[in-house]
């Protein structure tokens, strides 16, 4: 019998401040620092706080203010 092999789902549009630090290889309070300057973007989504992953891809590209 074959393995069963997962497929990766889409990517996330969005993730929290956490993950998008991770992402990017900086601490918490550096990205802060980011969105705070507007080098990357985000969203409030109720009480949660969302990152853009193209925004940030952005930034990581050097297409965005550090």
């Amino acid at each position: 019998m074959a393995a069963a092999t997962e497929t990766p789902g889409p990517s996330p549009l969005a993730v929290n401040p956490r993950e998008a630090a991770r992402l990017a290889s900086v601490s918490v309070p550096t990205l802060y620092q980011l969105l705070h300057k507007g080098s990357v973007h985000s969203v409030k989504v109720g009480t949660r706080r969302l990152v853009s992953v193209r925004s940030l891809q952005a930034f990581i590209d050097g297409e965005a203010e550090a």
